[in-house]
């Protein structure tokens, strides 16, 4: 039994509620009888493609996220393409990957993608197991050392009509589950002073961009991958 999984085996179940509980049960069943989260398969392959493609154009070519470029440019980023099929499964992928990633050379991985072509794809749905894949960072004691951010093709803010242009800057090809360290983090914002006007900047691009103009990325980002 792995650190990860041995935590979440000693999860209160009055503490965490009976919700949480039984899923956290099943994963743990899950990972014991499994013990390879993915396969390289040429689905995974497109899928990962069409992620580099969506990461360079749109996240990088449009500097969405000023920090990403660098662990880009220094292969830093780790991809993992889950074969689940449900929430229990992804959320064994999630525990194995946040293990991973806390165990990893910070110089070698530092940030991944852990992509689910196959579950969760209402927003909906995502937007709910978010804070389930919250409650297993604390339940591994990861709190304050990695964090997951969300990304999905119909990804919604609070208060918006699902076409905001201000959406754009969530909207990944697949739901994704973007695993990064906080250590990272805090060095990112040290470096880019005006780190809490990225969001407001972000709008602003894509507004001048327009929705036309996201679609004909997303077409060379197909013709790229």
């Amino acid at each position: 039994m792995t650190a990860a999984t041995a935590a979440l085996a000693g999860l209160d179940a009055a503490a965490s509620g009976p919700i949480l509980y039984k899923l956290f049960a099943n994963v743990i069943s899950y990972l014991m009888k499994n013990a390879s989260p993915t396969e390289t398969t040429a689905f995974s392959s497109e899928v990962i493609a069409h992620t580099k493609a969506w990461l360079e154009r749109a996240v990088i070519g449009l500097n969405l996220c000023p920090f990403a470029k660098a662990v880009h440019i220094k292969d830093q980023i780790r991809y993992v393409v889950s074969s689940a099929q449900t929430p229990e499964e992804l959320m064994a992928d999630l525990v194995r990957e946040l293990e991973f990633l806390q165990e990893a050379d910070p110089a070698k991985i530092d940030t991944t993608l852990l992509i689910h072509p196959d579950v969760l794809r209402n927003f909906l749905d995502y937007n709910d197991f978010l804070d389930v894949a919250d409650a297993a960072v604390d339940e591994l004691d990861l709190s304050g050392e990695i964090q997951v951010a969300s990304f999905h093709p119909e990804y919604q803010f609070a208060d918006t009509d699902i076409d905001d242009i201000s959406n754009y800057t969530n909207r990944s090809p697949y739901p994704t589950l973007h695993l990064l360290r906080e250590a990272s983090v805090e060095r990112a914002v040290e470096a880019f002073p005006e780190a809490s006007e990225i969001f407001d900047k972000n709008v602003q691009t894509l507004q001048q961009l327009g929705l036309d103009g996201w679609q004909k990325i997303l077409r060379e980002e197909q013709k790229q991958a």
